[in-house]
């Protein structure tokens, strides 16, 4: 009878396990519908920067023989031209370089905020958590954009810069509590106990143990919160209190198309087309994340 024997080295050559976050980056690509908007918005960011810095027309550049022409590719205006003659593709595609960087800076100021107060909320607990955790409270009592409104109106500030900090001045408080709940159950950990045990101060603890360990929790949210902040930049353009001319977005063409919609619909149409891919995209990629981060998925 012929024994059968093993190779011990082949059993070595056995992979091992992939940790948790190659797992999730596996099922995050598997995702078509995930990879499909990370596709769309890298197409649209190069756009964005190549179409105004390539095209031979300018985003203020006047052309009074071709007002309000049509899209057509023999005059050299594919999206046509708005009511002062101006090339809407080369502004279409600059808007979106402003609306990206609303969406992508507003959300970062948020993300800071709302990682700092709500990690140092259920990190000290009692007093101050309760206190931290009712101001809270009161902001969230106002409507979003009604709050943002009363910052611009008040502040009368025209720098594009004030408007991403407005926004993420307000979009932070979601953020706070998720962290806050979080850092409640971090705080309890081993490893953190073991901090506290050999005498390190708090704010190694918070900085070293804490923030990093909870910051994965956001990172859904973050995505899904991009394209509510270029939405709510849209709103403002819209009403008059966001991006000023010269420079533009795609909330400030909108507004300009919607009143020429009877007799130039293009006006409306492109800028409307990219921000409602912009949005969808921003969206099925913040699903693609949470569906690959579920732990009951891991």
């Amino acid at each position: 009878m012929t024994e059968q024997i093993i190779d011990a080295p082949a059993l070595d050559a056995v992979p091992p396990g992939k940790s948790p976050g190659r797992r999730a980056l596996d099922r995050f690509m598997r995702n078509r519908m995930a990879m499909g908007g990370v596709v769309v918005i890298a197409i649209i960011a190069i756009l964005s920067f190549l179409v105004p810095a390539l095209s031979p027309h300018d985003i203020v550049e006047v052309n009074w023989s071709h007002v309000l022409s049509p899209p057509s590719f023999s005059s050299g205006f594919w999206f046509g031209t708005d009511v002062n003659g101006r090339d809407l593709m080369v502004r279409t595609f600059y808007a979106g370089r402003i609306s990206l960087a609303i969406g992508l800076l507003a959300t970062a100021i948020a993300f800071v905020i709302g990682v700092v107060y709500g990690s140092i909320s259920g990190f000290f607990g009692g007093r101050v958590d309760a206190v931290m955790m009712r101001i809270c409270d009161v902001i969230y009592a106002l409507p979003t954009l009604f709050f943002i409104v009363i910052l611009v109106t008040v502040f009368r500030a025209k720098n594009i810069f004030f408007v991403f900090m407005c926004i993420g001045a307000v979009e932070w408080l979601t953020m706070a509590r998720i962290v806050r709940g979080q850092t409640l159950s971090v705080k309890r950990k081993e490893y953190v106990e073991s901090a506290w045990a050999i005498g390190l101060p708090r704010s190694k603890i918070l900085t070293r143990y804490i923030i990093p360990n909870v910051t994965g929790a956001v990172i859904v949210y973050v995505t899904l919160l991009i394209p509510v902040n270029i939405l709510i930049e849209s709103y403002l353009s819209f009403l008059g209190l966001g991006v000023q001319e010269p420079l533009t977005s795609w909330g400030l063409l909108i507004a300009q198309g919607s009143t020429e919609l009877a007799g130039a619909p293009w006006l409306l149409i492109f800028p409307a087309f990219f921000l409602t891919v912009t949005l969808f995209a921003f969206n099925f990629i913040g699903d693609g994340l949470r569906d690959a981060l579920d732990p009951r998925d891991r």
